[in-house]
C-alpha cells in the first residue's frame, strides 16, 4: 500500500498547490490513498464545508486537523457530518467530530487514520500518549495499517511519541510547525517516522503568513493581525509504503515541489 500524506495546507495558495499537483502525483506514484492536514486550509485557520469539498474534489481522501479545528464556527456542525475529516482525538468527550476513522482501500484492506494533538506549548488537552493506547486497544484486530498525524509543536514530544508507538502503528507523521524536517526514517519496530511533513502553501512567507507582518511583529514586539500570504506555492508531503500483510512500513520519502516563478525561483 502506498500513501501520500500532505503537510499543512495553508489558505488559497495551499489549495491551489494541491489541485495543481495531486492528479499527476496519483498517476506517477500509483497512490492508494491521500491524506492531508487541513487545519489551516480556510483562510489560514480552520476548515469550512466549501474548502473541504474543494480539497476532496482535488483528490484528497482524508483530512486531518489540529489546534485550529474550531476556528470556523460552521465546522462544528460539519465535523459531525463529514466522516472523512478527523480532528484530534484527545479533545475532551462531547466535542464535535471524531478522532479516528477507518477507511478501505478495498474490501480486504482497511486502514485507520488517527489524529492527535501535542500538549507542549499548546492547549493542555488529554494525554496524547494514553489516548493513543486507548484507541489502539479499541481498534485491535480490526485493522492492520494505522496512520497517526501527530499535530505538535515540540520536536521532543514528536520524537518521544514515535518511539513510544514504534512497532504498534504503520506511521507517525508530525504536523503543525510548517517546516519540513529531514529526519524521515523507518524506526526499529517498522514504523515510518518524520518530525514534520512541512507546509503546502505560499512559499514567500513566514510559515504561510505575510512576511512583512511577522517581521514587524518580531522587531516591534507589538501585536499584529496576521494575514495569509499569496503568490507562488510550495508543496510538501511524504510518500509511505506499507506492507499490507503486517502493517509495517517499508519506505518513506519526502516530497518538495515548487511553483516556478522567476522572481523567487531563479536557481531552480
Amino acid at each position: 500500500m502506498r500513501l501520500l500524506i500532505i503537510g499543512d495546507v495553508v489558505g488559497r495558495s495551499g489549495r491551489r498547490a494541491v489541485k495543481a499537483n495531486l492528479s499527476r502525483l496519483k498517476k506517477e506514484l500509483d497512490l492508494d490513498m491521500v491524506i492531508a492536514n487541513g487545519e489551516n486550509a480556510a483562510g489560514g485557520k480552520g476548515i469550512t464545508r466549501e474548502v473541504a469539498r474543494d480539497l476532496f474534489a482535488s483528490g484528497v481522501d482524508v483530512l486531518t486537523m489540529g489546534n485550529h479545528v474550531w476556528n470556523k464556527r460552521e465546522a462544528f456542525e460539519y465535523l459531525d457530518e463529514e466522516v472523512r475529516i478527523i480532528r484530534p482525538a484527545n479533545y475532551p468527550p462531547g466535542v464535535p467530530g471524531v478522532g479516528v476513522g477507518i477507511f478501505g482501500k478495498n474490501k480486504k484492506v482497511k486502514l485507520a487514520v488517527i489524529n492527535l494533538a501535542g500538549r507542549v506549548f499548546l492547549q493542555p488537552l488529554d494525554c496524547p500518549f494514553r489516548k493513543a493506547d486507548d484507541i489502539l486497544e479499541e481498534i485491535k484486530g480490526r485493522v492492520m495499517v494505522i496512520i497517526i498525524d501527530f499535530h505538535a509543536e515540540a520536536t521532543s514530544e514528536k520524537v518521544a511519541m514515535g518511539r513510544y508507538l514504534d512497532g504498534r502503528i504503520s506511521a507517525l507523521l508530525g504536523t503543525h510547525t510548517h517546516v519540513q524536517t529531514a529526519d524521515e526514517c523507518i524506526l526499529p519496530g517498522g514504523t515510518a517516522y518524520i518530525t514534520d511533513i512541512g507546509m503546502t502553501g505560499p512559499f514567500d512567507s513566514v510559515i504561510g503568513v505575510k512576511k512583512e507582518m511577522v517581521i514587524d511583529s518580531f522587531i516591534t514586539q507589538t501585536p499584529q493581525r496576521f494575514e495569509v500570504a499569496t503568490g507562488p506555492f510550495q508543496f510538501n508531503g511524504v510518500v509511505v509504503d506499507i506492507d499490507e500483510n503486517n502493517g509495517k512500513a517499508t519506505a518513506i520519502k519526502r516530497i518538495q515541489k515548487y511553483e516556478v516563478d522567476e522572481l523567487f525561483f531563479k536557481n531552480i
